[in-house]
Order: C-alpha cells, then structure tokens, then sequence
C-alpha cells in the first residue's frame, strides 16, 4: 500500500469547499511607483527648498541678538550669562518644525495616498530649506568678521554677534523629520486603507 500524495489536511485540487487563495497584496496604488509620483515628489522636494527662504529671512528677524562688546584687545561677550547665546538656535529650530508640519499636512491634504516618493520629496526639500535659510541667515545677517566690526564701533561699544547655528546638524535635521511625522501621522490616521487581501466578499 502507498501513502497517499496529498495530506489529508490539504485540500483538493477544485474543492469547491475551500475558498480561492487570496491576491498578493499591492502597493497603495495597486501598482509600482510610477513616473507621475516621482515628478509629484520632485515638486515637493522643489517647492519645499524655495520655501527655505521665507524660514532664512524669518530666522533672520525673530532671532534674538548676541551683543559683543571689544576692549581694544579683545572681543567678548557683553553679559555672558545671557541665555541669547543659544536663543537663535532655538528660534531656528520652533520655525523649521513649524515649517515640516505645515508642509506635511499640506502633501496631505494634496494627495491622501502619500506614497515614498512623497516622503522622499518631504525629507529632501526640508535638508535643501534648512540649508537655505542658514546660508541666508548667515549671509544677510551681522558679519562673521568680528574684530574688523570690533575696529570700525570702537572700544566699548556693543555690536552684534554673527547670527549661527551651534547645534549644527541637529537644528537642520528638525524640518524633515516634523515634516515626515506629520505626515505619516496623518497617512496612518485619516489615509485611504487597503483591502484586506484574506476578506472574503459578502455573500448577497
């Protein structure tokens, strides 16, 4: 006697008890990433670096002031137990995460499905902005060459500091990472779901 080829807990070939194997399940399209995605990502990545600029001139203006102040020898720090030493990276930091949540919400709102494109887009145009506005900021701001500034005020005369970024990175990295949480955030709470590959359809 031989044993049988198919376990008995297999079923059958055609048994009309057991219902079809399920669909693989699909991207959010249904389909691989098409060219229109990634023009749609492009244009975020774009868009998002100009608005860079509105962040640089903003940072710009709302950052608080680091007075210095030259004896004829050296320049220091005019009350160096103020704490403005660190408010322009602060500043910098609230308005580029205020700058990532309002452009993920903004890809949101634009397109439901999301996609990696998108987020790709979101990340690279919120690096391309931050850099931007440091440049601006920096460029536009109080010069860099402080003992010449020190030369033309005079001794004892307070001036300001040249606007920077002390935390490096790390203040640069705040607008891409707000913008893909908020983003993902939204995608996952209020995004379009999927059908369930396993579901079976209603009986009518």
């Amino acid at each position: 006697m031989t044993a049988p080829l198919t376990p008995p807990h297999q079923p059958q070939p055609h048994d009309p008890a057991w219902p079809p194997p399920p669909p693989p399940p699909s991207g959010p399209d249904g389909d691989p990433i098409t060219a229109a995605e990634v023009i749609q990502g492009a244009l975020v990545t774009v868009v998002s670096a100009a608005a860079g600029a509105l962040l640089g001139v903003l940072w710009l203006n709302l950052a608080p002031r680091v007075l210095l102040v030259s004896d004829g020898k050296g320049v220091y720090l005019r009350n160096s137990e103020a704490e403005t030493a660190i408010g322009s990276d602060g500043t910098f930091v609230l308005l580029a995460l205020a700058f990532g949540a309002v452009a993920g919400l903004a890809v949101f709102l634009l397109r439901r499905r999301g996609g990696v494109p998108l987020v790709l887009g979101l990340a690279a145009g919120g690096v391309l902005g931050s850099l931007l506005a440091r440049g601006l900021g920096t460029h536009f701001g109080p010069t860099s060459d402080v003992v010449a500034r020190a030369k033309q005020v005079g001794p004892d005369v307070p001036f300001d500091a040249p606007l920077e970024l002390h935390l490096g990175a790390a203040a640069l990295l705040a607008w891409p990472l707000a913008a893909m949480i908020v983003h993902l955030a939204l995608t996952a709470a209020f995004g379009p779901r999927d059908p369930d590959p396993w579901e079976q359809p209603k009986a009518l």
